[in-house]
């Protein structure tokens, strides 16, 4: 059994102290900067597929796919003291009212973290209203929102919405994610996204570039 495998086996068994262990190990091994890529992106990829897929997964198996992600990307931080980078900013992360679908925005909140951000995570269902003003409070120029369904990635709408009429259009970008938007990437302009990442590993790369767009297009403040 390879360690991908042996991880996945880990996850569904409901084994934290055992995929860190067997993590920790493989990064010893053959270095942490191939650990991302090369083990937990595509696992955690494969769990979200088991996710969506008829089999299915439980809660308690998403949940700690998602604390094993935090435990180890908490590991590599130490080990290249990525902690110590100067901050990238604020940013606020959420699931959109009615979806309560976390692993992949916890991911991507580990992530984010992991390369320096901020993060504001207010959690699963949670109203437009609340991710804007928290933005707002907390000087974000980017709002990443996720959504599991077709049907609860309609709700993301209402963000644009807000920031519309809140005059924030622009100023406060809003990053949209989950598996609707991989299957069918066009809904990304129809819930008013100013962008989309496929996976959480490419999350950063994305709330830069929306940052860095947010920012330009306001250089007299």
């Amino acid at each position: 059994m390879d360690i991908r495998e042996s991880l996945v086996a880990c996850i569904m068994g409901a084994d934290r102290a055992g995929a860190n262990e067997l993590l920790v190990e493989w990064g010893q091994r053959n270095g942490y900067g191939t650990l991302l890529s090369e083990v937990l992106e595509p696992v955690m990829r494969d769990i979200g597929e088991l996710w969506m897929s008829p089999e299915g997964i439980s809660l308690a198996q998403a949940y700690i796919a998602a604390k094993v992600a935090e435990d180890i990307l908490d590991k590599i931080v130490s080990v290249h003291q990525i902690s110590q980078l100067k901050s990238r900013g604020p940013v606020v992360i959420g699931n959109i009212e009615d979806d309560f679908h976390a692993l992949g925005r916890r991911m991507v909140g580990t992530f984010l973290r992991a390369e320096g951000w901020e993060v504001h995570d207010l959690g699963n269902d949670v109203p437009a209203v609340d991710l804007v003003d928290q933005a707002v409070v907390v000087g974000a120029r980017v709002i990443g929102v996720s959504a599991m369904m077709r049907t609860t990635a309609d709700n993301i709408r209402a963000v644009r919405t807000e920031l519309d009429r809140r005059g924030l259009t622009g100023r406060i970008q809003l990053a949209v994610g989950g598996a609707v938007f991989v299957i069918r990437p066009e809904l990304v302009q129809t819930v008013g996204g100013d962008g989309t990442a496929r996976n959480a590993l490419e999350a950063p790369a994305l709330f830069e570039k929306l940052q860095a767009r947010a920012c330009g297009e306001n250089t007299h403040e």
